[in-house]
């Protein structure tokens, strides 16, 4: 369906015009009647999506493998001499690897697909008259949609306020310098580069405020008719999942060399022709662990689960693997060390210093000085102070506090000052009702204030302005007194630096109030202004960050604090949180400058800087740079669009999924649900976690395969009966050995992870000492194997059937106790993430009722050529099947001291 609001008919329009071809007034918005109404003419505000998999496309492609080719090859060769009953059995060996392949990897692929559904973008509307923050797809034509700095637009829209506004529309024009936006209305036919009063979908807001009406939605705005856009999105494939998919790749062709040489030695030393076929397609089978890129996407999947418990969301696939090497953090304060509820608990004005009782999000309390109650009403520099953090503002509180209290729209910072307000009882649609606001100055990372302007009495407009303390008191000439005002000499802006100095070391944020009133609306906002006073809020530390930054330390990652907050402030935080002693000292962020500019010794010295204060996002990427240029992996948070650079440029970038804009979000790896510092600790814990049950089952499914090619390529060697039977070992590794390898793949980690320091991010998912465990290994497995089948048939004169059987059982059951060998170095004997894992010991039941099957099950154990081996037989299973694990655990016992 075509969109009737076109982009050119309604930038020709005039900002009435706009209003009154929607139907919808500015502080009115849409009530929900007309919302459901357009949602069903128009449909959800969504682009056309990337077709899901489908259970069938899942299904045809587990007959894509290479395992399931050679399969098939021995199907073949067994109908061709006439093996029918061992023909049957290997397409019954296909049909299981199938289904085990298909179950396992659609419940992974689903669970990505679940993942995706926890990150919705928002959007602020005006809807039945109050502000909302609403899911994206249920914008429809005609809705009044707020912007801010850092917001991703929703939909198109045609602008009707604007405020220093500017955006990112590189990826629909390919400009790179951000475009300034105007309500004002232009000619029909300009380019989409030119449309100056429209914003798009997909483009971001880099500077100011404003709002805009919904003219397109969905597949009808200028990005839905990009179809190139669309179909961008392609499955992620990890360097974790590449890496493991060419080794399997490399195994096939070694042991395809093996199997030929194995083949030929049978046949030479007159074993069947068909037999030592068969048994060489099997060994191909055996060495090649197919099991690798299933397990491994079911780990990341369950990995990724994880994480999202715990509130670290992730975006891409290979931040995963890049958590588990992360060796440095740089995080920022607010909200992430801290628990970001700021409350005003103090205001500094001429008259005095004012104590504010309250906590959080409480709008009842009091003003005290020197223990008596004031009242705002009878002091008037406090309530003047109060209106000016309330009018300029830009965040909303819940209707009523039985509603959904906790429920707060826009910045913390200024929720607090409107709190504050409310507890002398100045709210904040009371106030605009007298004082309408008729421009906004929208807050500039440069100038660091932000200022609204309202209309006042006899023509005259008054400006309230707030921002950083530094940026505030230069621009005013005039400071406010009980009685009036008076000039701003010298010596009073050393006694109010001295007032941010003391309220900083206590550890509260601060924030300078100012004002003025002008003949003109248009008048420089930042000229000649009144200083007001100074706000103090706290902002408690997060009671769990001290415990995070210890475990930190103990995980050999080091922490540095990131702020655009006062050193004095950051430093007493640091201290709260343990990051820093009484005797450090936060640098400035200026210190931060490019690399090439910097002196060997500098970049020595701020390489162990804990703290650094008043940092742009320009310093934040020098930072990034100084430490990867030592070859760290540097995790770093943001929440602004300007930390969206920072945030690329690192190897995991966090953005704050409370706090944080829509830009962050997106370009970042991780999102924190909770903003906690603690939460990217339980994410790093958790890629450490993953990155090891990934090595586990690929070390837990290499050896075990190796010890099933050297007990059957030694006894051909030998010319000696094979140990085990073709399809004896396809029914190992295409139905035994996948459980204990899932299960060891969704293995919660040994609990000491984060008591090591991290990886290198190059190493190998097997290292050189890893290929020689798994020699080792299956050394164990097949020596035992070996000895058992030879003292079978030799000494104790057990006829070959059964000798085979207690063989094919002692390495089966001897592959199932290996596992318990995949405990960490450092881990209890008895006690440790292996053992402590439910999943391995269901898969040791799922198992061994199968082993059961392949011997009493009529049928299956005629394809098997098992038969019952007695008690003695069972006996001897028992012993053999347990040397591995004994040889195994004396040898990681002896390795390890």
């Amino acid at each position: 369906m075509e969109n009737e609001h076109s982009r050119q008919t309604v930038g020709a329009e005039s900002v009435e015009a706009v209003f009154d071809r929607f139907a919808v007034q500015l502080q009115q918005g849409l009530t929900a009647t007309h919302v459901e109404r357009r949602l069903k003419k128009y449909g959800n505000n969504q682009l056309r999506q990337k077709a899901r998999r489908s259970s069938w496309q899942i299904l045809i492609a587990q007959f894509k493998s290479p395992i399931i080719a050679l399969l098939a090859v021995a199907a073949v060769l067994s109908f061709i001499f006439q093996e029918w009953i061992e023909g049957i059995a290997v397409l019954i060996a296909i049909l299981l690897n199938t289904l085990i392949g298909f179950f396992t990897e659609i419940k992974a692929v689903r669970s990505m697909e679940a993942l995706q559904q926890l990150s919705k973008t928002v959007a602020k509307v005006r809807r039945d008259g109050q502000v909302q923050e609403i899911s994206a797809e249920r914008l429809v034509p005609g809705d009044v949609v707020l912007l801010e700095s850092g917001d991703l637009v929703a939909a198109d829209l045609r602008l009707i306020e604007v405020s220093k506004l500017q955006a990112d529309e590189s990826a629909l024009t390919g400009e790179s310098v951000p475009v300034s936006k105007t309500t004002d209305a232009i000619a029909q036919e300009v380019p989409l580069a030119e449309q100056k009063n429209v914003v798009y979908k997909g483009t971001a807001i880099t500077r100011g405020s404003g709002a805009g009406i919904v003219y397109a939605t969905g597949m009808e705005t200028e990005l839905g008719r990009i179809s190139s856009l669309t179909d961008e999105a392609t499955d992620e494939m990890t360097p974790l999942e590449k890496r493991l998919d060419q080794l399997g790749k490399r195994l096939i062709w070694v042991t395809l060399a093996i199997a030929v040489v194995v083949a030929i030695a049978g046949i030479l030393s007159g074993k069947d022709l068909v037999l030592m076929v068969e048994t060489a397609i099997a060994l191909s089978v055996a060495a090649v662990p197919e099991g690798l890129p299933i397990v491994a996407t079911i780990a990341l999947a369950r990995g990724m689960w994880r994480m999202a418990k715990r509130n670290a969301l992730i975006n891409r696939l290979s931040a995963v693997e890049t958590l588990g090497a992360t060796s440095i953090i740089c995080t920022d304060k607010t909200g992430t060390l801290t628990e970001n509820q700021m409350t005003v608990t103090q205001l500094v004005l001429t008259s005095g210093s004012v104590d504010v009782t309250g906590e959080g999000l409480s709008q009842t309390g009091d003003f005290q000085r020197a223990g008596e109650t004031l009242s705002p009403d009878q002091e008037t520099l406090l309530a003047t102070a109060l209106k000016i953090g309330v009018l300029c503002n830009n965040a909303a509180l819940p209707q009523s506090q039985a509603e959904n209290p906790d429920k707060i729209i826009g910045d913390p910072m200024e929720a607090a000052l409107l709190i504050a307000g409310t507890k002398a009882n100045l709210r904040r649609e009371d106030l605009i009702q007298q004082q309408p606001e008729v421009r906004e100055v929208a807050f500039d990372a440069e100038t660091k204030m932000m200022a609204t302007v309202h209309k006042a009495e006899a023509g005259q407009y008054f400006f309230a302005v707030k921002g950083a303390p530094e940026s505030v008191l230069p621009a005013c000439t005039q400071q406010l007194i009980s009685d009036g005002s008076q000039p701003l000499q010298d010596a009073d802006r050393q006694d109010w630096e001295q007032q941010f100095q003391q309220l900083a070391e206590r550890g509260l944020r601060i924030l300078a109030l100012a004002m003025k009133t002008a003949e003109s609306e248009t008048a420089k906002p930042y000229e000649n202004l009144t200083f007001v006073g100074v706000v103090g809020l706290e902002d408690p530390p997060r009671q769990a960050a001290k415990a995070a930054i210890q475990a930190c330390y103990d995980a050999g990652i080091r922490v540095i604090m990131v702020t655009g907050d006062q050193a004095v402030t950051a430093r007493q935080i640091g201290q709260a949180v343990g990051l820093v002693d009484g005797s450090a000292q936060a640098s400035p962020g200026q210190e931060l400058q490019q690399l090439d500019t910097l002196s060997d010794s500098d970049q020595q010295r701020l390489q162990q800087v804990p703290i650094f204060a008043r940092v742009s996002p320009e310093q934040k990427l020098n930072l990034i740079a100084l430490h990867q240029k030592q070859g760290a992996i540097v995790a770093m948070t943001g929440d602004g669009v300007n930390d969206a650079p920072a945030l690329k440029k690192a190897d995991i970038g966090v953005a704050m999924g409370q706090r944080g804009t829509q830009v962050a979000r997106e370009a970042a790896d991780m999102v924190l649900q909770d903003d906690a510092f603690s939460s990217i600790i339980a994410a790093v814990e958790q890629g450490r976690a993953i990155f090891g049950n990934i090595r586990k089952f690929t070390l837990y499914l290499l050896s075990g395969n190796v010890g099933e090619i050297l007990a059957v390529a030694i006894a051909s060697l030998f010319n000696a009966p094979l140990p085990l039977l073709p399809l004896q070992i396809l029914f190992l590794n295409a139905v035994n050995d996948v459980f204990p390898a899932l299960a060891l793949g969704v293995g919660e980690g040994d609990p000491s992870l984060m008591k090591h320091p991290p990886r290198d991010s190059q190493e190998a998912i097997l290292t050189p000492a890893h290929w020689r465990a798994i020699a080792v290994y299956g050394a164990f497995i097949a020596a035992p194997v070996l000895a058992i089948f030879a003292l079978s048939l030799t000494v104790l004169g057990i006829e070959p059937s059964q000798a085979v059987t207690i063989s094919f059982l002692s390495l089966a059951f001897g592959r199932l106790w290996h596992v318990f060998n995949m405990r960490d170095d450092d881990s209890g004997l008895l006690r440790n993430e292996v053992t402590q894992n439910p999943y391995i010991w269901g898969a040791l039941v799922i198992c061994t009722g199968l082993l059961l099957s392949a011997v009493y099950m009529p049928g299956l154990s005629t394809a098997l050529q098992t038969t019952h081996p007695g008690l003695q037989g069972w006996g001897l299973v028992l012993l053999t099947s347990l040397v591995p694990v004994i040889l195994g655990q004396v040898w990681k016992t002896l390795r390890s001291r």
